[in-house]
């Protein structure tokens, strides 16, 4: 069911996004009175789902959900409609347009796009606003994994600084972005009441954006050892533990948080530890016989179970530019974590997923807010890889309208067809390099 979940989501946004961004070049191109033969929400090989006419165009839906398009007459695009083209110029046709009509016709979907992005992440704020734990609220500092701990990270820190920047809100998510994309090499904490500089060296971005860690945390907030619930039929509620218990002591070991008991015990299975456990007013001894996998199988209470997060709401006139500067900020980590990945420091391999990497960040549960946040980043990230010049791709169209606004000189029907096939063979083989990642990491 959670997989159902997950596809539906992302379905429901790639159809919002491909209709909405085939709409950008649809307009223009009847605000300019060319002719739009085709309008489809997916691809149609061989066959449709669905499909029906209005006047000069044919509305439809295809059966693979790999996008969407508009055939417009006139041009060469990914239909390869050759025999159109070898026919007289029509003036409804796009190859009879003035260059600056044809810029505006290609320009439209990603225009939509980013709008749609920037208006969707404002909305967003605005009917939700944003939820941050403060840093300043993590009295007890951090409990580290053991990512974080290879990082320098030690229990009981609190941290300050990520590079120069002021570690305000607590989300180790923060801190992953810091040395990925804006290369900290420093981390500042205060450890035992003095301030410590911890470097950070730069293997730290391959490692930090490798997919294996991608859901790996570095810390969480340093939690006291106290239950939150037990499992009926575990050791601990067999011995009498119960939610709000506090552990003092393990084995005579004073325990003041959850982190010192997992460091300083590898219980064994079918081991006896001795609890003193504190509740209400009085102090309690308990022995727990551990299970056959080492466990006493009681939850200690999570980050958001014991700090509430704070809510910054905003007015609709705050919103938007604040969805505007957050969708402009992630633009701007893609501009450099796509540099970084031809440049080497981020390896491809790690980076790229296809639907399923894409499907998993809806979550396995319907959140609206969280639904409607992913469809603003797709539409950001849909928007980006369309400028790409790359032929058969917007931004490949616009580039070669760019050079003939520039030189005067259009570029022949033939290199526009051999251009837009590579172009095409280009993503085809990229959209299977991703998807084929994802597939091979379900056997990892």
């Amino acid at each position: 069911m959670s997989i159902l979940v997950m596809a539906g989501q992302l379905m429901l946004s790639l159809s919002i996004l491909i209709v909405l961004h085939e709409m950008g070049h649809f307009l223009p191109a009847r605000w300019f009175k060319t002719r739009v033969e085709k309008f489809y929400l997916f691809f149609d090989p061989w066959f449709s789902l669905l499909r029906f006419k209005k006047g000069d165009t044919e509305y439809g839906l295809g059966w693979l959900p790999l996008g969407g398009y508009v055939k417009i007459a006139g041009m060469i695009d990914e239909s390869f409609d050759t025999e159109q083209m070898k026919q007289p110029p029509q003036p409804w046709e796009f190859r009879s347009k003035p260059a600056w009509q044809r810029l505006i016709m290609m320009l439209g979907g990603v225009t939509v796009n980013f709008i749609l992005g920037f208006l969707i992440l404002g909305m967003v704020l605005f009917t939700w606003g944003e939820m941050f734990i403060p840093n300043a609220k993590i009295t007890n500092g951090i409990a580290v994994d053991s990512l974080g701990k290879d990082l320098g990270l030690r229990n009981g820190d609190h941290l300050l600084k990520v590079g120069d920047a002021p570690f305000t809100e607590f989300n180790d998510r923060l801190v992953v972005r810091g040395i990925v994309i804006d290369k900290a090499r420093t981390l500042t904490v205060r450890r035992d009441g003095n301030e410590v500089v911890i470097p950070v060296s730069a293997e730290w971005v391959d490692i930090l954006s490798r997919y294996e860690n991608k859901s790996n945390w570095l810390f969480t907030a340093r939690i006291p050892f106290i239950v939150f619930k037990t499992d009926p039929k575990g050791p601990a509620a067999k011995a009498g533990i119960k939610a709000g218990d506090t552990i003092l002591s393990v084995n005579g070991m004073e325990i003041s948080f959850y982190d010192q008991y997992q460091q300083e015990f590898q219980p064994k299975p079918n081991q006896v530890l001795q609890l003193r456990v504190a509740r209400g007013r009085d102090t309690l001894e308990k022995q727990v016989t551990t299970n056959a996998e080492g466990k006493i199988l009681l939850l200690t209470p999570s980050l958001l179970n014991m700090y509430t997060p704070e809510k910054k709401s905003f007015s609709l006139g705050e919103a938007l530019p604040a969805g505007f500067s957050n969708g402009f900020g992630f633009l701007g980590d893609q501009f450099k974590a796509f540099g970084m990945m031809f440049s080497g420091q981020i390896k491809a391999s790690e980076s790229l997923g296809g639907f399923g990497s894409i499907a998993s960040m809806y979550g396995d549960v319907w959140n609206w807010e969280r639904f409607w946040r992913m469809t603003a980043i797709l539409s950001l990230i849909l928007a980006f890889m369309n400028l790409l010049p790359i032929p058969a791709l917007d931004g490949g169209h616009v580039l070669f309208l760019l050079y003939e606004m520039v030189s005067g000189r259009k570029p022949s029907d033939k290199f526009m067809e051999i251009a837009t096939m590579t172009g095409f063979i280009l993503i085809l083989a990229l959209v299977l390099f991703a998807n084929g990642l994802d597939i091979l990491r379900l056997f990892k």
